[in-house]
């Protein structure tokens, strides 16, 4: 296990799902946790969880697709805990459709929370990062984002542009001892995987050639990993987490 004892992490969309399953991780490992998301009563419900463990976290309401929010929750967390060490950006959403009938503001909403709102966010916490020379930025991308995805131009679109951003901020920080890696997740029975049918799921796991969905637990492993110290000579990475769905340099 990554050991992460006193340093400071955030996650995004730590209220479900993915987020919530690299919070929990993050804080078994040592750090303590600032949880952020819109779903104030979901937070709390999280930090309860790992205050129960034994860990420590705080909860923060913070919506990405907002640079208000954003700078509001990157000044409420920095005053509460002085600097974040660790970022997981995670939030994300999804409007799909074919691109011929996708309007607007479809487009403009998953690029705003997805990649906006993760440049964002990075932006007004990497200072600290680069003063005390040692950083880990994980943003959560998506195989879909590596292969494309019919019906969800908008969706891989961000996601290819978080593994463009993840490529080009590594090198930028790297001289301060700041890595920035990137986890893409397969499919992941998660909430947002929830809504497909039984045969949308068929056709899913014919592409997956461990034959099953992968856990959150699975992917919090993964970011853990490339938070700890033994990760500290990876950056610029893309950590594809799919069972095979996707193998690529």
């Amino acid at each position: 296990m990554a050991d992460l004892q006193g340093k400071i992490a955030l996650v995004t969309g730590a209220s479900q799902g993915i987020g919530r399953a690299c919070a929990l991780e993050l804080a078994k490992a040592g750090a303590t946790v600032a949880l952020a998301a819109r779903n104030e009563a979901k937070l709390a419900e999280v930090a309860a969880e790992i205050a129960n463990a034994g860990g420590q976290a705080a909860a923060f309401a913070l919506d990405v697709a907002s640079e208000e929010s954003i700078k509001a929750g990157a000044k409420a967390i920095l005053d509460r805990f002085g600097k974040v060490e660790i970022l997981v950006n995670n939030a994300g959403i999804t409007r799909d459709g074919l691109m011929m009938r996708m309007k607007r503001a479809d487009w403009d909403d998953v690029l705003g929370t997805n990649l906006t709102g993760a440049f964002l966010l990075t932006q007004a916490l990497l200072p600290a990062m680069l003063r005390n020379r040692w950083g880990r930025i994980i943003n959560i991308a998506s195989v879909v984002g590596r292969t494309g995805q019919a019906g969800q131009v908008n969706y891989a679109s961000s996601k290819a542009g978080l593994i463009g951003f993840t490529r080009s901020l590594a090198r930028e920080v790297a001289s301060r001892n700041v890595t920035v890696n990137a986890v893409a997740p397969g499919y992941i029975d998660t909430p947002m995987t929830a809504v497909l049918d039984e045969k949308q799921r068929e056709v899913m796991m014919v592409q997956v050639p461990l034959g099953r969905a992968g856990t959150d637990v699975e992917i919090a492993q993964s970011v853990a990993f490339l938070a700890s110290h033994g990760a500290a000579y990876i950056t610029g990475h893309v950590l594809d987490v799919n069972g095979g769905m996707f193998m690529g340099g």
